[in-house]
């Protein structure tokens, strides 16, 4: 076992501080991940827009006490080892590196094979089904999910024991450099080159270099399977000297495919092998799936799996989950479907995505057995009931001959079943009220039967919430802050859309000091779901003034009419109250002007137990140059106001005065706190900085009905879409009750449907609208994306000259959210 006193030599770090001897048994880079205290080793990494040093105080308080840092102090220039007496602590150049030098040594101890597989698109896919098609004669050991990155190889790796007898792990990379790190922490004895495309060609000066690149991860593989189908991956790997084994479909190979013809849900393949023409079925149609599943042909040949028995398991692959989705359910509950995802690390992430969701009663999880762990079943079941108690799930449902057999483990309110089939003999909605439910289990259990007993029937349209692009648009943000400025940020009109409390949830896990509603039945609902920031309430009523004291929110006042009648409402009792100052410096929208403060001022000195919390204004033209004058001028005027606020009221109150674009466009005036708004939902204000944010959300519909018609024919309400030519219609099921806008009929509007922009063609409808898809493969049941990443709110409010916050604040209640992370 692996001692804290063995690291600095691992790493070439320099120890700090040692208090005592712990073992190292988890790796941990992201506090929200921690499971297991007790033998964890936190290492600090600095990112771009992160900094891992800040969250060392909730981590020892926790009760980690082994850390790596890349500095001596925090940021207020105090010791660490004074901070943290009890903590161990190695001090490094570079804490990504020191993880990758120790994941390097791990893997050093292990001569078993490894498979290495990269490529431009179906790396995890082919990671996943080679898992699936070799677990009968191996024991697996893979990466999690898509942990592919320079931080999550190494804690991949780190997974290796010796039960294992073959490691799947895969590798990407998007700049030069980084695959030789990759390579020294995977050395992999078998390569897979899925492909080549354009992911990251942006971090290259050429596709052949990132070729070139990629290939430095085989630089002592026994084989690397491949197409040679792909030209310029094929010239790259001839002019190495690496070993190789081929298939192509269009010239002789190791395995030559003579011919792939669809054939209902199935791909029968007819293929040479060793002068030997054979035929097989593959699971699917698309042509990415049949790519990737003649990788895993190939690779099963190589490997000499008898072909008797490849049919067989080629009828067994599934599609792969790339991400945890939260849905709604039955009964108020919310369903996280990880469906066929059954290894130990996946459990540990899927309980990790629970963990961090707004508490809705219990938290619920229904697991299966779990197979080819490469751990005994005491050890096995011990980790898992113990990753299940640590991340505070109270409802525990086994299914399974295994997992019952070890229920002395589980709390003693655990409900086990021998198999699915028994479960839902027995199953009762109303045994699941407002809950969170985890569904995790084998194939062979199939759980999307459970999953269909919970799904709630609801409207097709979905609005999909990335709740990683969030933590990255957030942490951007938070990178060019000061050290000591707070970040408010806004939740208001449903979170611009997302879902108020799930964001709001989110928010205050990361650690942000303010959040701000329109409306204070906003705020009430995220105090029923758990959110304890503070929260300022931007439009308060004289008949919400009891609701805010009751739920502890705080009012903004923005004029002598609305502080009188709130402190005429006040309780005749010595509690404290917390309110908000706005002030008009040029928007003329609310605020108190300089002429109000002999009135404020006064009023105020008779409330000793009002307290004003902050005081600030909103800038009219802070995401255009045009405005900088302006916008000068009103932060000046502020400025001088602020002070005087502070010198009347004889204390110190947080000043804040920039939103999304101000935070960009004018640093130097961020105060004591800044607002974050439109730019957490991906969307940069000023557009100057439109790259450095990810998108958060992706509306989607379904096709509803495909049809023909004629030139000179019309389509929808009043006529207005006639056709000009004979044309080809699809109706899609989303109108303006879902907040699509009308002003998208007739042309104004596209939606992408198979990889193609299609026109709206006649009005939009309440509840559909109508798409031209002249010369496309179209049949009901396909997506429609109506914005996302290929379709952006800016394109689209551009379209019919709004502004993307519309957009998304119009996306309708009756939309289903769905949120999901990567």
């Amino acid at each position: 076992m692996l001692t804290f006193q063995e690291l600095a030599t691992i790493t070439n770090g320099t120890v700090l501080q040692f208090v005592q001897a712990h073992s190292v048994i988890n790796l941990l880079t992201d506090s929200r991940k921690l499971s297991q205290p007790t033998g964890t080793l936190f290492f600090a990494v600095t990112g771009k827009f992160n900094d891992g040093h800040k969250y060392l105080p909730a981590l020892y308080e926790l009760g980690v006490r082994q850390f790596i840092v890349e500095k001596e102090l925090d940021e207020k220039g105090r010791n660490y080892s004074q901070l943290y007496p009890e903590a161990n602590l190695l001090l490094v150049k570079d804490s990504l590196n020191a993880l990758q030098e120790l994941a390097a040594w791990h893997r050093s101890k292990f001569t078993i094979p490894i498979v290495g597989i990269t490529g431009s698109n179906g790396k995890t896919i082919v990671k996943e089904w080679l898992a699936q098609l070799l677990s009968p004669d191996e024991m697996v050991v893979k990466s999690p999910r898509s942990y592919n990155s320079q931080l999550g190889v190494p804690l991949s790796v780190w997974q290796l024991n010796s039960n294992h007898t073959l490691g799947i792990f895969e590798a990407g990379i998007s700049l030069p450099g980084e695959m030789e790190k990759l390579q020294h922490i995977i050395q992999p004895t078998i390569g897979i080159f899925t492909n080549i495309g354009t992911a990251h060609d942006e971090g290259f000066t050429s596709r052949e270099q990132k070729v070139q690149e990629k290939l430095k991860l085989f630089t002592n593989v026994d084989v690397l399977i491949y197409c040679t189908d792909h030209k310029l991956l094929d010239h790259e790997i001839q002019a190495q000297t690496i070993h190789t084994f081929t298939w192509s479909r269009h010239h002789s190979a190791d395995v030559t495919i003579n011919a792939t013809t669809a054939a209902g849900h199935k791909t029968i393949v007819v293929f040479t092998y060793k002068g030997e023409k054979q035929r097989l079925a593959i699971p699917f149609t698309d042509e990415a799936s049949v790519e990737n599943a003649l990788h895993c042909l190939a690779t099963l040949l190589y490997r000499q799996v008898p072909f008797a028995e490849i049919q067989d398991r080629l009828d067994r692959l599934h599609p792969v989950a790339m991400r945890l989705e939260m849905k709604e359910a039955i009964n108020g509950c919310y369903l996280i479907d990880d469906t066929y995802n059954n290894d130990l690390a996946g459990l540990a992430i899927a309980l990790q995505f629970l963990g961090n969701q707004p508490q809705r009663g219990k938290r619920t999880i229904i697991l299966s057995d779990l197979l080819e762990s490469g751990l005994p079943e005491e050890a096995l079941y011990g980790q898992v009931a113990a990753l299940i108690k640590n991340r505070g799930v109270e409802k525990v449902i086994g299914i399974g001959s295994t997992i019952s057999h070890h229920k002395s483990k589980f709390s003693e309110t655990a409900i086990f079943y021998s198999s699915t089939a028994d479960f839902l003999a027995q199953f009762k909605a109303d045994d699941f009220r407002n809950e969170l439910i985890l569904v995790k289990g084998a194939r062979v259990f199939e759980f999307e039967r459970i999953v269909h007993a919970f799904q709630q029937k609801v409207h097709g349209t979905v609005l999909e919430v990335n709740l990683d692009a969030l933590v990255h648009n957030l942490n951007y943000y938070r990178s060019k802050l000061a050290p000591d400025t707070k970040l408010m940020v806004m939740v208001k009109a449903f979170a611009y859309g997302s879902g108020s409390f799930e964001v709001a949830n989110l928010l205050q896990f990361h650690r942000v000091d303010y959040l701000a509603v329109a409306y204070a039945d906003e705020g009430v609902m995220l105090r029923e779901n758990g959110i304890t920031l503070p929260v300022m309430v931007m439009n308060p009523s004289p008949d919400s003034f009891a609701k805010l004291r009751q739920y502890n929110l705080e009012p903004e006042i923005y004029s002598l009419e609305l502080l009188e009648q709130y402190l005429k409402d006040l309780p005749a009792d010595n509690s404290r109250h917390r309110i908000h100052l706005k002030l008009d410096t040029g928007m003329h929208r609310l605020g108190f002007t300089s002429e109000d403060f002999d009135a404020l001022f006064p009023l105020l000195q008779q409330y000793p137990q009002v307290q004003v919390v902050s005081t600030f204004t909103h800038l009219a033209g802070a995401d255009e140059a045009l405005h900088n004058d302006f916008s000068q001028m009103q932060i000046s005027n502020f400025r001088a106001m602020a002070a005087e606020v502070e010198a009347r009221l004889n204390y110190k109150v947080i000043k804040h005065v920039l939103n999304s674009a101000g935070i960009v466009r004018f640093p130097e005036h961020q105060l004591d706190m800044v607002r974050l708004g439109i730019g957490l939902y991906g969307v940069e204000a000023t557009g100057s900085e439109q790259q450095a944010l990810k998108s958060v959300s992706v509306l989607k519909t379904t096709v509803s009905q495909v049809k023909t018609i004629v030139k000179g024919e019309t389509v929808g309400y009043s006529r207005k879409g006639i056709a000009d030519s004979d044309k080809t219609i699809a109706t899609i099921a989303i109108g303006y009750a879902d907040g699509y806008d009308r002003r998208f009929g007739n042309g104004g509007g596209q939606v992408i449907i198979n990889g193609k922009r299609c026109p709206i063609i006649g009005n939009v409808c309440m509840d559909m609208c109508m798409v031209d898809v002249t010369g496309l493969s179209v049949k009901p049941g396909d997506e429609a994306i109506i914005f996302g990443p290929k379709l952006t709110l800016v394109d689209m409010a551009a379209r019919i000259g709004t502004i993307p916050y519309e957009l998304l604040t119009n996306v309708s209640s009756r939309v289903k959210r769905i949120f999901f992370s990567e």
